[in-house]
């Protein structure tokens, strides 16, 4: 379903800030997978995410989607592919739009514009039982801004915003790193519920070693802009915390002392 191959992206080429963020990055996702990633900062998380969406072009290399070589598309032709949640609750809504406004909008993904009128009494009912699938009390809520939402309400919107469309890839990027954690515990309840249920290929990029142990069905690890560990199955299942601390030494050759001093 998502295939990088080789890619490579520099920033600052020639000068004294030269950072080369991916480093001849190959990954394979099969379709269904549930992949968690971490990695230290600069490892290339984000970078990654940002080429897999076209918010700039890579210097090398290949990204496929669903078979679709996706390299060459602008951000706004890749979306039709993908969904994205950001770390930022604000990013992913219109926050002086009413919550069935953004709604409306994520459900027109893809689709020519047209005149008619903007929300049908059946899309109202529809996105009443979605809301409602999320236990926030949203779905008496459609008229209200979004902009009035706490943070932790306004990530579970998004998310459902983003997996509408039943994309071909989700991108979850840090996407509770900005809540508490009991709101953060939620939305990542609800990210597992929306994965399952719509078997969707997710990429989740996480800071926190303990989260991308627990979900998903498989886990790797960038250093450098490459993958260095990448662990699946029964094998996953079994890991520690300690465990996958010993095995980014063994693969990186860097000594680390606690996951806080690796993913800070």
């Amino acid at each position: 379903m998502l295939e990088l191959h080789q890619v490579c992206k520099t920033f600052n080429p020639g000068t004294v800030n030269e950072k080369a963020a991916l480093n001849h990055l190959s990954l394979t996702l099969e379709e269904g997978d549930f992949v968690t990633v971490i990695g230290g900062n600069g490892a290339g998380k984000s970078t990654m995410l940002n080429a897999i969406s076209g918010v700039w072009p890579v210097d090398k290399g290949a990204i496929r989607i669903d078979g679709v070589d996706v390299t060459e598309l602008s951000e706004h032709r890749r979306a039709v592919y993908l969904g994205r949640v950001f770390q930022d609750p604000m990013v992913g809504t219109a926050g002086n739009m009413t919550i069935e406004e953004n709604l409306a909008l994520a459900a027109r993904r893809g689709e020519k514009r047209t005149l008619r009128w903007g929300i049908k009494k059946s899309e109202r009912e529809q996105f009443k039982e979605l809301l409602r699938l999320l236990g926030l009390g949203l779905e008496d809520r459609l008229t209200a801004k979004v902009g009035l939402l706490s943070g932790g309400q306004r990530q579970a919107l998004t998310l459902l915003m983003a997996s509408l469309k039943k994309p071909k890839v989700l991108l979850l990027d840090e996407h509770t790193a900005a809540l508490d954690p009991k709101t953060a515990a939620k939305v990542l309840e609800l990210s597992d519920q929306i994965v399952e249920e719509h078997r969707l290929t997710t990429l989740m990029v996480t800071h926190n070693m303990k989260d991308a142990i627990a979900h998903g069905n498989r886990l790797i690890m960038l250093d450098a802009g490459r993958v260095i560990l990448d662990i699946r199955g029964e094998d996953k299942k079994k890991l520690t915390v300690p465990e996958l601390l010993a095995r980014f030494t063994a693969a990186s050759g860097e000594e680390v002392e606690s996951d806080r001093l690796l993913l800070a």
